[in-house]
């Protein structure tokens, strides 16, 4: 089969790929103009790709299309012939939730302030000055949830073993006992205010989708605690911009640490609304890579070969999408 490769991340892991899905033509295709791919597309037995624009969807013959993350939101699968067999993968999960509780750590210890007052020559802690704030340790802490798919229930596992409470709110609640007895309780989205009074660190780990677009607004900011911490690891329109930016600037949360982001970078220039949000002392910022541990791209790349062996060889395919 032909198999033709736009995603360059996947691409870095063209060997593995080989060894393990022998036998077929691989394009790797991701240094390639646009027009050039779009060619490459229109030509493919076999897809792998993380976006996928809405015309090089409709012109895509690829009997199996895989997309190289678990998000849907950049690949136009609606426009894709409906025969089009369509899988996904993840194994991001234990990196984000390492991810998340960095978040937690460097907030609560206030490391981005305290290495710049340290970095400035300035040495401040109780001992040498009596307002210096003090820490708390996790097991003083709540974390909650918003959403509790693989990246939810993983950052639970490892929150709770040291310590933390966790509650969680999702679109289809469960009983606590059926997710593990870590979890202090799980309800529905009706209960977002509930939840987000009693959070001292509120995660967003849900999907990008019309309902969620916008779910953190001015409302919710009021409702958070006064030094709670909002962390987002799914994607940026989930959070209203101008609202997040107000309640940081205004002190109705203790901080954000932004990993997703509203724009997308152009090369290595930052979005704009990212020098936006990094001059404030109350937010750790970092570029969208929460997930990228070697050990996500390896396992990636494991499955996808092994779904690819299985198209051809007619057997059944791990993560794929209704259509």
């Amino acid at each position: 089969m032909r198999i033709v490769v736009t995603d360059p991340i996947i691409s870095e892991f063209a060997d593995l790929l080989r060894k393990k899905a022998p036998g077929n033509d691989w394009d790797f295709v991701a240094g390639i103009s646009p027009e050039a791919q779009s060619g490459a597309i229109a030509r493919a037995d076999v897809l792998l790709c993380a976006k996928l624009a809405s015309r090089d969807a409709a012109a895509c013959t690829a009997r199996f299309v895989h997309i190289t993350g678990s998000g849907t939101d950049r690949v136009a699968v609606d426009d894709l012939p409906a025969e089009t067999v369509v899988s996904r993968t993840a194994h991001h999960e234990r990196s984000i939730a390492e991810h998340i509780l960095m978040a937690v750590l460097a907030h609560q210890r206030r490391l981005p302030a305290v290495s710049e007052q340290m970095r400035s020559g300035v040495w401040r802690s109780v001992a040498t000055e009596a307002s210096t704030p003090l820490h708390r340790t996790l097991d003083e802490l709540t974390i909650g949830f918003v959403g509790l798919g693989g990246i939810g229930t993983e950052a639970v596992r490892l929150c709770t073993s040291l310590g933390m409470k966790a509650v969680a709110v999702r679109r289809s609640p469960v009983a606590a006992e059926a997710l593990g007895s870590s979890l202090e309780w799980v309800k529905s989205m009706d209960a977002l205010p509930e939840f987000l009074a009693v959070s001292d660190v509120v995660v967003l780990c849900l999907p990008l989708t019309e309902e969620t677009r916008g779910l953190m607004g001015a409302i919710q900011f009021r409702q958070m605690r006064s030094d709670a911490l909002l962390v987002n690891v799914s994607r940026g329109p989930i959070i209203d911009e101008d609202a997040l930016y107000a309640a940081l600037k205004d002190g109705l949360i203790g901080g954000a640490a932004l990993d997703v982001w509203w724009d997308a970078p152009t090369g290595t220039d930052a979005p704009e609304s990212v020098s936006r949000f990094a001059a404030m002392p109350n937010v750790i910022a970092t570029p969208h890579h929460s997930g990228h541990a070697r050990q996500t791209f390896v396992r990636r790349a494991t499955e996808i070969a092994e779904n690819i062996n299985a198209f051809n060889e007619g057997g059944r395919l791990s993560n794929s999408i209704p259509r």
